[in-house]
């Protein structure tokens, strides 16, 4: 028997292309173990366990990360209010550090010599990975097998890794492809090639699978109330239900459960993508809307006018884009994210939503931290300062206006 090549850990779906590449990487000689993180996507594991082995894989771990995953990345997210282009709330991306970390522990464990993965030659996750990889052991190999000319050449599309599949009595769901890849953990699921990549595409019906067509949801919409403490959600409650959440991972899947009743969280975009070309994606974000809504709202109340100018013009945009391009094991995100926790200390206070066929309305929000005053923004009473005081104000704001008028006047541009 051949010496081996060497022990390779894989991050492996249990779709046809990592079990593909799983049998090619054991038709090269590699000895491999299979990975897989459960970060609450909906899926059968013991298939996806049963499947591995038989295709060859020695081991095969499962590892649950949810936790960590609310915990260490989706939290931070929130309280920076993270968002890419002002549209997509990064849930792909927010779980690729977690996943490399869980391989690279399982890596260290077992004394793989290479970890591998299934990211397509143009998409951005094999950079995610392969960064955060790199971040946590920079010594570690990869194997990226659709950057590998004797791999894409043989595997050219989808019939060759069907024919290669059967050559290898890898099992494969015989139901009707859905023509659109898609990618789903907690946070979110994407979905995008295929008949997606028409931009004028309208996404069938059928393709949404985590919320309700907001077109069909209730009539009548429900209200509930999240408190936060240091811009954390500590406590949802659902009062038409009689139910209280207070445990992290508990709060988030409550709320998706609820956005996705009410058809919340739907988004349609065509982005930049980190590798210079830009992507159409949709995206379904439920539980994170109503979170996001949320917190945004309480902030008005509850947070500094420069320290949320600061934060929301370089925390928010920064993290975001670190985040998105995967330089989250980077001294960046150590610095950016350090400024979280001081820019979070007053978000304290609950705000009362309604839930309604696709959108989140805040009806109300109290703080006991809350710096908005009623009597020094009432119209209808004195308090705080003298009307007549903002006669200065307005007069020394006027200067360097009145200067560039006078100035424009001149030169006649007026």
């Amino acid at each position: 028997m051949p010496e081996s090549k060497g022990r390779v850990l894989l991050a492996y779906s249990g779709g046809l292309d990592t079990s593909c590449i799983l049998a090619w990487l054991i038709e090269q000689g590699y000895e491999v173990i299979a990975f897989m993180a459960d970060v609450g996507q909906e899926e059968d594991f013991e298939a996806a366990r049963k499947k591995a082995l038989a295709v060859g894989a020695k081991k095969f771990y499962l590892e649950d990360l949810k936790r960590e995953f609310v915990t260490e990345l989706i939290y931070p997210a929130l309280q920076a209010n993270c968002i890419y282009e002002n549209v997509y709330l990064l849930g792909t991306s927010l779980a690729r550090p977690i996943i490399a970390r869980g391989m690279m522990s399982v890596a260290e464990k077992e004394g793989c010599d290479y970890v591998s993965h299934g990211c397509t030659g143009k998409g951005n996750d094999q950079v995610r990975f392969e960064l955060a990889f790199y971040g946590l052991k920079p010594d570690i190999k990869v194997i990226a097998p659709w950057r590998i000319p004797e791999f894409y050449r043989r595997f050219a599309g989808r019939q060759a890794l069907l024919a290669y599949a059967a050559e290898k009595n890898i099992p494969v769901q015989q139901t009707a492809a859905k023509p659109w890849s898609t990618d789903e953990n907690l946070f979110h699921i994407s979905y995008e090639a295929g008949i997606l990549e028409d931009p004028n595409t309208t996404p069938p019906a059928d393709m949404w699978k985590l919320t309700v067509d907001p077109e069909l949801a209730p009539q009548t919409p429900q209200r509930i109330s999240i408190e936060f403490a240091q811009g954390l959600p500590v406590k949802v409650e659902v009062p038409d239900e009689g139910k209280t959440y207070t445990d992290g991972v508990e709060i988030f899947l409550a709320l998706n459960a609820l956005a996705r009743k009410h058809g919340i969280g739907r988004i349609d975009i065509v982005e930049n993508r980190f590798i210079g070309v830009k992507s159409r994606g949709c995206y379904e974000s439920p539980g994170a809307t109503i979170l996001r809504a949320a917190h945004v709202d309480l902030e008005g109340l509850t947070l500094d006018r420069n320290v949320r100018a600061l934060r929301d013009q370089f925390v928010t945009i920064e993290l975001s884009r670190i985040l998105y391009n995967g330089h989250w094991f980077t001294p960046e995100r150590e610095f950016v994210a350090s400024a979280i926790p001081a820019s979070q200390r007053t978000v304290n206070g609950v705000v009362r939503l309604k839930l309604y066929k696709g959108n989140v309305v805040v009806e109300g929000r109290v703080s006991d931290e809350g710096l908005y005053d009623e009597k020094e923004s009432s119209m209808d009473e004195l308090g705080g300062f003298e009307p007549t005081d903002t006669t200065g104000f307005i007069a020394i704001e006027s200067i360097r206006i009145k200067k560039w008028a006078q100035a424009n006047i001149r030169k006649g541009r007026v």
